[in-house]
């Protein structure tokens, strides 16, 4: 097995585990909005959790699909074509994020220090976890 197929497989990988963040995450973040509704029966809340959290797992999906990008491109096939159509895929990518995250928080990624996926979806879990305890004192 040669460098290139190894490689291949490691960006196979990472595209498997972007897909599943997406999916997995999607559902979780549903749930999460269900059960915080369900919990304190504020609407406004468990849309406002909902939009958070559905965005931290777009942009922690999109970080991981740019990253087997960039494994395909660097390690397997790194012809002029390849490192532009990647360069394509980064900036419409980084676009989108830049579009989420200010969809989400309001504020440019370049202004909060909290810019990453995975940040956002901790966020949402936390107010979460709040949303549940402020109805369990109620």
């Amino acid at each position: 097995m040669t460098f290139a197929h190894v490689m291949e497989h490691v960006a196979q990988a990472f595209e498997v585990l972007g897909v599943l963040v997406l999916a997995l995450g999607t559902v979780w973040s549903f749930v999460v909005a269900g059960l915080t509704w369900q919990r304190s029966r504020q609407r406004e809340r468990a849309y406002s959790l909902l939009r958070e959290a559905l965005g931290g797992v777009l942009l922690l999906g999109l970080e991981i699909l740019v990253a087997a990008d960039l494994v395909r491109t660097i390690a397997v096939a790194p012809t002029v074509s390849n490192v532009l159509i990647l360069g394509l895929i980064v900036l419409i990518r980084t676009f989108l994020s830049f579009s989420l995250e200010i969809e989400i928080s309001g504020v440019p990624p370049w202004r909060k220090t909290t810019a990453t996926g995975s940040s956002v979806i901790r966020n949402a879990a936390q107010k979460a976890r709040e949303a549940s305890r402020d109805s369990d004192l109620s």
